[in-house]
């Protein structure tokens, strides 16, 4: 099987507008004094480099959401609380630096512990968009083509993304992503295939078929991060861990 390196990528992750770069840049500032750190005591837990922090700081930095999520960690503070409190912040389309709609996440997993962790990290994040969740690959393909139990939906609602579990009952992950690439109205749709090792001989595969980019469980929000370059997502970011009720973050939907 020929090599695959996983599609992380350090990429920015596209203009925020620049009131709202000043804004995340005084936050961060506050903060790090607050707790008595230098920049180059923040740089170095965050890995990296000091003038990218001084940039940062005056708001004269891209941000991209991986540096975001490093920063608030080595701040010890959730993503959201770096943004305005109650209010809700999108992050840009990188291919045209402006914020549009957000998007919908289909979660394809069997797992009940692993979907858990799923929407742990996302809602730790702070992050709100909807995530739908199915734990079979014939419920997925009936969401998806709005057949059966979800004929009352419409194809134009799909989600945008994909999460895509390729041990699944029923239909398996491959076969679902082969399907879902094989028809014009879905093939658009962003798949991201989950699996239990960078090694698994399936992920070749599946490549061939469209998928997007793979991530190696339990997704937290750190890897998952590296790859939302690539897949051209905007995010909401609300309110912070403590301020913002647990029913509410991420918006779920158990279909």
């Amino acid at each position: 099987m020929r090599s695959i390196s996983p599609l992380y990528t350090r990429t920015h992750f596209g203009m925020q507008p620049q009131e709202q770069k000043k804004e995340f840049g005084a936050a961060v500032k506050s903060e790090r004094i607050r707790l008595g750190l230098s920049q180059e005591t923040l740089a170095e837990r965050a890995d990296l480099h000091r003038t990218y922090i001084t940039d940062i700081e005056r708001g004269a930095r891209n941000l991209s959401l991986e540096t975001i999520y490093k920063i608030a960690v080595a701040l010890g503070v959730s993503i959201g609380s770096l943004f305005n409190r109650g209010e809700a912040r999108v992050l840009s389309d990188p291919s045209t630096g402006r914020a549009n709609s957000l998007v919908d996440v289909l979660l394809v997993e069997d797992k009940a512990a692993d979907v858990e962790l799923t929407l742990e990290a996302f809602r730790k994040a702070g992050l709100t968009n909807k995530i739908h969740v199915v734990r079979d690959g014939a419920a997925a393909l009936d969401f998806v083509f709005c057949r059966r139990q979800y004929a009352n939906r419409r194809m134009e609602t799909n989600p945008q993304v994909m999460l895509l579990d390729l041990n699944l009952p029923k239909v398996d992950g491959l076969e679902v992503l082969r399907e879902v690439k094989a028809d014009e109205r879905t093939r658009n749709l962003q798949v991201v295939v989950l699996t239990v090792s960078q090694d698994d001989e399936h992920i070749s595969k599946a490549m061939e078929f469209g998928a997007a980019a793979y991530l190696v469980k339990p997704v937290g929000f750190e890897n998952f991060s590296k790859i939302t370059p690539k897949l051209s997502l905007q995010w909401a970011l609300l309110g912070t861990d403590s301020s913002m009720p647990k029913s509410s973050a991420p918006s779920l939907t158990k279909v």
